[in-house]
């Protein structure tokens, strides 16, 4: 039984670690800081408040998409986030498959039989 034959919305390569704003929002900008970002820095990027990005990076923590670190310097330690490399190859084949979806749903969209159907409605 070929998944794609029988259920073609199915989707199996949407992860659904990614599937959540908050989660989709911080793995984002972390592919676009590859060299990680402050805690502060990131929750202001995202738009989240301090306990929502911790609920979201402790899930992504947790199947190996993100790590954090406390650094110390001058003053206050700071928690610096990074995106794995595992992570970062999950999310982007995510994309890719999110793309997919898109351009997919477009081309019924645009195709001359769902013009017919509309035009039935």
């Amino acid at each position: 039984m070929n998944a794609n034959h029988d259920a073609p919305y199915a989707f199996p390569g949407l992860e659904r670690i990614f599937h959540e704003r908050g989660r989709l929002a911080v793995c984002a900008c972390l592919v676009a800081n590859p060299d990680g970002m402050r805690f502060t820095d990131l929750q202001d990027a995202c738009g989240l408040t301090d306990g929502n990005l911790n609920r979201h990076l402790h899930a992504l923590a947790e199947v190996g998409v993100v790590t954090s670190e406390r650094v110390r310097g001058h003053g206050r330690p700071t928690t610096i986030v990074r995106i794995t490399e595992d992570g970062r190859t999950r999310f982007l084949s995510y994309v890719d498959e999110l793309e997919a979806v898109v351009r997919g749903v477009q081309q019924r969209t645009d195709s001359p039989s769902s013009s017919r159907l509309a035009q039935q409605s």
